[in-house]
């Protein structure tokens, strides 16, 4: 019987677990996991503890693995990343989130396998030019983003743009542009974990929330805005792109409705059965010029080449 492979980079991490476990959920699928699990006391391996993965595979083995079973290959999903934006490397960061998101392009255009992968809300800086995810050459080079981090994913958008238009591409290549993502597996984060994450031991313990000051006219303290979306969303919308191998381009991937840090304070509050009790804190010197007050995904285009499902707001 031919193997239906599905290779996830990143996929011990937080978003790439949750698509693993999804996706494992078809038994007709093996699941092969492709990341680095370091310390046991962080709890990494535990993301896949519970799920029937078909092989797990060390970064540096990526490529000899895919030679040798690249027949099998249906999909390779690239979730593998520096994620942090505060990473001062970077030449650390072009190398990871750049060069080997083209080399494992190039590999799929090559064999003719199918590339899912990771973008970001980053890529579009501070949002004055919007958060429309037009995904023409023109569009995606226009963006500015604002670390290093939005730079490398903006970077191979463009790339992979520009090698779909020559038509030197896999036979389905998409990626997701990110917003801000939660849910469970991510406490092996550390600081990078999402707010809702962040804040949570303390508030089931009985501790307040602390929140930035607004600097902007208009905005109350707290009110500052930014579109969350469940991790499980995220993997309901891989899934999809799976069985839809049709579906190509650069996409918005959010809830598609933003939603101020106090609403999100006071929903964990209330997950926790507390009352709330939030204070507001000045924003450091250092991120005020740059802050973001608002993200918002438009999900239009990803309605429109046929996702069906739901995206919830916390």
């Amino acid at each position: 019987m031919t193997r239906r492979i599905i290779f996830v980079t990143g996929g011990a991490g937080f978003i790439g677990s949750n698509i693993a476990a999804r996706l494992a959920e078809d038994r007709g699928l093996d699941v092969v996991v492709c990341d680095r699990l370091r310390e046991a006391d962080l709890g990494k391996w535990r993301n896949l503890s519970r799920h029937a993965i078909g092989d797990f595979v060390a970064p540096e083995d990526m490529f000899d693995w895919l030679e040798k079973r690249w027949r099998d290959v249906e999909a390779v999903i690239h979730m593998g990343a520096i994620s942090s934006t505060t990473e001062p490397d970077a030449d650390r960061i072009i190398q990871t989130n750049f060069g080997l998101s083209r080399d494992l392009f190039r590999w799929c255009a090559d064999r003719q396998r199918r590339f899912i992968y990771a973008s970001s809300a980053a890529t579009y800086g501070d949002g004055s030019q919007g958060f429309d995810d037009r995904d023409d050459f023109e569009s995606l080079a226009a963006l500015r983003p604002l670390n290093a981090y939005g730079w490398s994913k903006a970077l191979f958008d463009v790339f992979a743009r520009r090698q779909a238009d020559r038509e030197y591409a896999p036979p389905q290549w998409a990626g997701l542009k990110f917003f801000n993502v939660y849910g469970p597996n991510e406490g092996h984060k550390g600081p990078m974990k999402s707010v809702a994450a962040q804040v949570w031991p303390g508030v089931r313990d009985g501790q307040g929330v602390q929140l930035f000051r607004s600097y902007r006219e208009g905005v109350p303290d707290g009110g500052q805005k930014r579109d969350f979306v469940y991790v499980r969303d995220v993997a309901e919308v891989v899934a999809w792109l799976i069985a839809s191998p049709g579906v190509n381009g650069v996409f918005n991937l959010g809830s598609g409705q933003a939603r101020t840090f106090e609403d999100l304070a006071r929903a964990v509050f209330a997950a926790a059965g507390k009352p709330a009790q939030i204070d507001f804190i000045p924003m450091p010197a250092a991120i005020r010029e740059h802050y973001q007050y608002f993200t918002e995904a438009r999900m239009d285009r990803l309605v429109a080449a046929g996702y069906a499902g739901g995206l919830h707001p916390p």
